[in-house]
């Protein structure tokens, strides 16, 4: 037996050493594959942390693109406007003209702000100022948004921006009495830092202001009045993006009588709505009925509803975080003018 069996524990002891060495052969070629994966893994890793840390100016650089959205204002009321092409259009950067290498034109929604005068002194116009709120409202299209903002001595916010027309129609309904100071300059800067987007935004913004202008802090107006000055407000108003359209409530005679405003606050007042108006490229309309503003309702919406994009690459290709002033320019064409964001901070270099 132990003859016959000798060759039968040969036989399993090479069996057993030949099993060992395939599964050393393959446990090696796993560690080798596992070796190899693990070095093209770094290596991959490697180039896309090489490629992150490539100075990013050169990716900014390329593909840098300034893009305006562009107002255009100023068409006669009673005519439809033309619609403009690349042609009539210069844009500007820091004075040096730019090369346009985008531009389109579209209908684009936008936001519109009924900012409602609700002081003592237009309590006799309540029911123009209403009427004429629901007329806006009704002339906008469905994609456009609408909020309703009214002040005293303070801003109220009285719907925020909707396209629930019903809702808006509403909240206009229940404004039943005007009473009380006016801080204009304070309230109508609120609407600026508040309601309106700062920086990109795909949507145009405007506002409809409704007023006589009279803000307390005027000389010889009684009322503490806005805290800050006509001066500051002015600055804010051209450097935003919003489109002011300044509707002036003639209500002097009523508060000469009533309240003993003097005559030069209503003429200071006016000449301010002036140059909000002036800033924005709009127009300064007047009201002293409900008929006055027959027109103003279509054109408000008309100018609104066109923007022209332009997109340029910067001449200047400098990433030192300067501020750069754009202007656009009608070309031959005098009476227009061309209402976008005054300028932007170029990019600033980033050092590795």
């Amino acid at each position: 037996m132990l003859v016959v069996l000798m060759p039968s524990r040969v036989v399993n002891v090479d069996t057993m050493q030949t099993k060992s060495f395939r599964e050393f052969r393959i446990n090696l070629k796993i560690k080798f594959g596992a070796l190899v994966f693990s070095f093209l893994l770094l290596i991959f890793f490697t180039n896309v942390v090489a490629q992150n840390q490539e100075p990013a100016d050169t990716v900014r650089i390329e593909s840098e693109l300034v893009d305006l959205k562009v107002s255009v204002l100023g068409f006669a009321p009673e005519t439809p406007p033309p619609l403009l092409e690349q042609k009539d259009f210069q844009v500007l950067e820091d004075g040096a003209p730019q090369e346009i290498t985008f531009f389109a034109a579209a209908d684009a929604p936008f936001d519109l702000v009924l900012f409602l005068d609700l002081s003592g002194s237009t309590s006799d116009k309540l029911k123009m100022i209403r009427r004429s709120a629901k007329r806006f409202v009704e002339a906008t299209r469905p994609v456009d948004r609408v909020a309703i903002v009214t002040f005293t001595d303070r801003p109220a916010l009285r719907s925020e921006f909707t396209l629930d027309r019903r809702q808006l129609k509403k909240t206009i309904d229940e404004i039943d009495e005007a009473f009380g100071g006016t801080n204009f300059w304070d309230s109508l800067n609120f609407v600026l830092q508040r309601l309106i987007p700062q920086g990109h935004s795909s949507r145009r913004s405007a506002i409809v202001l409704m007023t006589d202008g009279v803000d307390n802090a005027l000389p010889d107006v009684a009322g503490p009045g806005s805290r800050m000055r006509f001066e500051e407000l002015i600055a804010n108003v051209r450097n935003s993006e919003a489109i002011i359209f300044p509707i002036y409530l003639d209500t002097e005679e009523e508060d000469v009588k009533r309240y003993h405003v003097p005559r030069a606050a209503y003429a200071i007042a006016r000449e301010q709505l002036g140059q909000i108006a002036s800033a924005c490229g709009t127009t300064l309309y007047r009201a002293a009925k409900l008929k006055d503003l027959d027109q103003v309702y279509g054109t408000v919406i008309r100018d609104l509803s066109t923007v022209y994009s332009l997109g340029y690459r910067p001449s200047n290709r400098a990433l030192d975080g300067k501020w750069r002033s754009v202007a656009v320019q009608l070309v031959g064409r005098p009476a227009l003018l061309a209402r976008t964001k005054r300028g932007y901070y170029a990019k600033q270099r980033i050092e590795p």
